[in-house]
C-alpha cells in the first residue's frame, strides 16, 4: 500500500463491508493543514523536494527538465 493510493486494498474488502469500514477508519489519510503532504509538484505530482522559491511549486526533477525555459542558466 502506498501513500499515494490506499484505495488499492478495496477489491479484497468489497465483500466484507464491516472489515472495509474499519480498514477505512484506521488507513485513510488525515486531513492536513500544513506539512510536506500539501506542496506537491504542479508538474508531476511528486511530494519530495518540491521547489517552492520564486513560486515555482515543481520537483527538483523537472525543474532540471525545465529551468532553460524559466529562464534559470548553469553555472559549472
Amino acid at each position: 500500500m502506498t501513500y499515494s493510493n490506499y484505495k488499492k486494498e478495496f477489491k479484497q474488502l468489497k465483500a466484507k463491508p464491516v472489515k472495509l469500514k474499519k480498514f477505512l477508519k484506521h488507513n485513510a489519510p488525515k486531513k492536513r493543514s500544513c506539512g510536506r503532504m500539501l506542496k506537491r509538484c504542479g508538474r508531476c505530482g511528486r511530494i519530495r523536494s518540491v521547489i517552492s522559491s520564486y513560486g515555482l511549486y515543481i520537483c527538483r526533477q523537472c525543474f532540471r527538465e525545465t529551468a532553460i525555459n524559466l529562464g534559470f542558466k548553469k553555472y559549472s
